[in-house]
């Protein structure tokens, strides 16, 4: 019998290419206490992401200094524990909000950045933004105001662009955490939203974060789902992600203008 520490198996090099909890070792019958304390740490992270409010001071201030016009809403959902506990009260805009889209210039696309179900997420919308922008404007297409919205579901993002006449929806939105990715944004992107509408009825682009997927390809197949769904008029399962990976030519000197939250 061999006297080997408990932690080296062949799994271990595996470790440096993934955020899996693989290779883990153990003490006994048990996990080593660094590992204990590590899983236990992501867990009160994964936590702490689902109940903190989201600050949108920084990336309100940045989108208004690059000339971005910036609106707020809410949903029906009153506060953090009401949105937890009532997912449905999430996924409408409350009356008052609903009155103040009123009036806005229609346009082919509106975003809205939603807190979700993380708001450290939010930090990474800046960057994203700072590349997608100018390539949807490139092509020609109309950009309503960005719609920042508190406690609210991917469906609110339906009401919103009901409500301003947009043909397009996209929603940035914080993910639901793992324990290894608390700070994950989520992208859905809907052609002409109705009340109701079926999540196969959107495409989705996830996983959004330094140790993911990246803002610059995000950036590069949000342009091209999003010019696709103008241009066929339609979003969903009958909308495939086409766009390859980005050139070397994109990017985009917007980026300094929207940092990170």
């Amino acid at each position: 019998m061999t006297d080997k520490p408990t932690d080296l198996t062949p799994w271990a090099s595996l470790k440096e290419f993934t955020d899996a909890r693989i290779a883990l070792g153990r003490a006994g019958t048990s996990l080593p206490t660094r590992e204990l304390l590590a899983f236990n740490a992501a867990h009160a992270a994964a936590r702490d992401a689902v109940h903190a409010a989201a600050d949108f001071e920084v990336l309100e201030g940045a989108l208004k200094e690059a000339g971005e016009v910036v609106l707020h809403v809410h949903s029906r959902a009153t506060d953090r524990a009401e949105y937890l506990r009532r997912p449905d009260l999430g996924r409408t805009l409350a009356p008052e909000s609903l009155t103040d889209l009123e009036g806005q210039p229609s346009s082919d696309v509106v975003i809205v950045v939603a807190d979700g179900l993380s708001a450290g997420a939010l930090a990474h919308v800046g960057p994203l933004l700072a590349l997608l922008l100018p390539e949807l404007r490139g092509a020609g297409l109309s950009i309503g105001p960005t719609v920042l919205a508190r406690q609210a579901r991917v469906a609110l993002g339906d009401d919103v662009a009901l409500a301003v006449g947009a043909k397009l929806v996209l929603v940035l939105i914080g993910e639901r955490p793992g324990l290894s990715s608390p700070d994950s944004l989520g992208a859905y992107l809907t052609y002409a939203p109705q009340p109701l509408t079926r999540d196969s009825a959107r495409n989705c682009v996830s996983n959004i974060r330094p140790a993911g997927l990246g803002v610059r390809g995000a950036a590069w197949r949000l342009a091209h789902l999003i010019r696709q769904a103008l241009r066929r008029e339609l979003s969903g399962i009958a909308l495939k992600d086409e766009a390859g990976e980005p050139p070397v030519a994109f990017a985009s000197p917007e980026l300094a203008r929207l940092p990170r939250g």
